[in-house]
């Protein structure tokens, strides 16, 4: 009998590849587990918007990991197990410093994404991520809305620096974490979430939820937002085209995502 009962899995640059899909081995393997029993939930920078499509084609139902931890949460009937939102007065700093260096920052709910205008990175969320934009002043948004995340969506020079700043300002309150996906390989995701958020801690609150020990939870992950993911779970398994930091807390180490890496791993680790 195999000792584990759940796989959770990352999503751009561990499922989605260059061409911004998911191959045919990763998604028969991932129904080859659900087949066998083995429940599969989703672990994300995401918000749960921007992970229907994905969803849907993998049909996947129950929890999932959103927000690089923010969210546990089961799209389909929106019943949230755990949450834990930005504290209102620092989504109130961060819009002040924003604004008073003529800068962009996206919010985000449970439920909606949030900007002031429409741009380059609007049309990136549109196109791949499917979400659409409320257009709304954020001055007051700390007040009107539980804030699970922000997001600076970042490729010029000009750009990053002010992302820099903002992270200096920042980085004493706040958990900050780096992604992109092999779609956009020149723009940078950058998530903010509150200090007590990982993917990590978010994981225990969905297994405990489920009844299920960590110890049968396998982890695959691609980016150094995942070294808390694979740490807690039983068994982390990294991707090839992981950064040096998240391969040394892995257990394994399996090809890239241009490869097929998670199929790889299920078929060797979990079917």
């Amino acid at each position: 009998m195999n000792r584990f009962r759940l796989l959770v899995v990352d999503i751009d640059g561990t499922l989605i590849n260059r061409a911004g899909d998911i191959s045919a081995a990763d998604r028969q393997a991932l129904a080859r587990a659900i087949e066998k029993g083995i429940g599969v939930s989703l672990s994300t920078g995401r918000v749960g918007q921007a992970c229907r499509k994905v969803i849907e084609l993998l049909s996947l139902d129950g929890y999932h990991v959103f927000a690089d931890g923010a969210l546990v949460a089961d799209p389909q009937s929106d019943r949230e197990i755990y949450v834990e939102p930005i504290p209102r007065g620092l989504v109130k700093e961060m819009v002040e410093f924003v604004h008073g260096h003529e800068m962009r920052i996206d919010f985000y709910s449970s439920r909606q994404f949030f900007v002031e205008k429409e741009d380059w990175a609007t049309d990136i969320r549109r196109k791949f991520f499917g979400l659409e934009p409320t257009l709304t002043d954020l001055s007051n948004i700390w007040q009107s809305e539980r804030i699970i995340k922000g997001t600076l969506v970042v490729r010029s020079p000009k750009e990053k620096a002010q992302a820099d700043r903002f992270y200096r300002h920042f980085n004493d309150h706040l958990n900050f974490s780096w992604t992109t996906t092999p779609a956009y390989p020149d723009v940078d995701f950058i998530n903010v979430i509150s200090q007590e958020v990982s993917k990590g801690r978010a994981l225990e609150e969905l297994a405990s939820f489920l009844g299920i020990e960590l110890f049968e939870v396998v982890a695959i992950g691609n980016g150094d937002n995942d070294i808390s993911l694979l740490s807690t779970a039983g068994l982390g398994i990294a991707m090839g085209n992981s950064p040096d930091g998240l391969k040394a807390v892995a257990d394994h180490v399996v090809p890239d995502v241009e490869h097929s890496g998670v199929a790889v791993a299920v078929e060797k680790f979990v079917l």
